[in-house]
């Protein structure tokens, strides 16, 4: 064999030893701590929902999974911390529809592009909303709502805790396909918010269901439509707005799971499927159902394709609407 014969066979060796190795480490995956950046305060949903993944993943993995709550900023600073750091599937992001859908048109200057900057895994789960009245409101119908709100234009307020938040955005499409025009009273989050609504400061208001049930069962508040396409399980007796005059309303909050820009796509089929597996369990469906969300567990493939429709959806609304935040 010639000199120029060796030193190729020796690079093809090389090559396929290299590649083994590389095999190997993506097949031990993971072999030490991973972390899940939490945009959002400790104790919130974002926040609950993410340890409930996490724990779930250290069992799978028997690796430590924690997570690493970096609030402020409406979820834009933490969120963008991630894409930063090297695609190698040792942090991860718990991203919502408000980061990774709405801000793409709200602010005009995000430090990141959605749909370039990270790496779409899977979309965890949803909750609905459900768009409530005060009892005072003489109204019992979203079509008695809609006919109210039309011969009283810019009268009837609603509560809406952070601009640019998923309730906030909710309004602004319903007001758009019901062609109504009511007031905006904004709030230091989603709970004052509620107790605007409660005390009758407010009239009107969508909010997660978890948050509104307790309110609707004491009747504190009446409870008019669910923001699904179909009726949610944890309300059946709840209308959709949809059937309710609006074919094709929608508007959920919903979690995701990312990874930073770039990241090998068997790697992140691999975090895809525990994640599935972990979430279709029965017990875990439960769970979520008790808390108002509904597993999607969706490939990565088709969470992309939600990421999209959902940027192009809430585009149009804000730019009908006139909105604009500054981050």
């Amino acid at each position: 064999m010639t000199m120029k014969r060796i030193a190729v066979s020796a690079l093809l060796l090389a090559a396929l030893g290299a590649g083994n190795a590389a095999f190997a480490a993506d097949a031990a995956y993971p072999s030490k701590l991973v972390r899940l950046v939490v945009p959002f305060a400790a104790g919130g949903s974002t926040d609950l929902l993410g340890r409930v993944v996490a724990q779930k993943l250290n069992e799978a993995w028997r690796q430590p999974v924690i997570v690493d709550n970096r609030a402020g900023g409406g979820s834009i600073p933490g969120s963008a911390a991630v894409i930063k750091l090297p695609a190698d599937g040792y942090t991860l992001l718990l991203g919502t529809v408000t980061t990774h859908a709405v801000a793409a048109s709200l602010y005009p200057k995000l430090p990141f592009d959605i749909q370039r900057d990270f790496t779409p895994i899977t979309e965890i789960a949803f909750i609905p909303q459900l768009l409530s009245v005060h009892p005072s409101l003489p109204v019992k119908s979203v079509k008695e709502l809609v006919a109210l709100a039309r011969s009283r234009p810019g009268e009837i307020n609603y509560a809406a805790g952070g601009y640019g938040a998923t309730p906030h955005m909710s309004m602004e499409l319903f007001q758009q396909v019901a062609k109504v025009k009511m007031l905006h009273v904004q709030y230091r989050g989603s709970g004052p918010a509620m107790i605007g609504l409660l005390s009758g400061e407010a009239q009107v208001m969508f909010d997660v269901a978890m948050t509104t049930l307790p309110h609707m069962h004491s009747g504190k508040v009446r409870t008019l439509g669910v923001t699904t396409l179909q009726r949610a399980p944890i309300v059946p007796q709840v209308p959709t707005i949809a059937e309710s005059g609006y074919p094709g309303f929608e508007s959920l909050v919903w979690f995701g799971m990312f990874a930073p820009p770039g990241m090998p796509p068997d790697l992140t089929q691999k975090i895809y499927e525990t994640i599935a597996a972990a979430l279709k369990t029965p017990q875990m469906r439960e769970s979520m159902a008790s808390q108002g969300l509904q597993v999607v567990a969706s490939t990565p493939a088709e969470f992309s394709k939600r990421i999209a429709s959902e940027i192009a959806k809430w585009r149009r609304v804000i730019q009908q609407a006139g909105l604009k935040a500054e981050y």
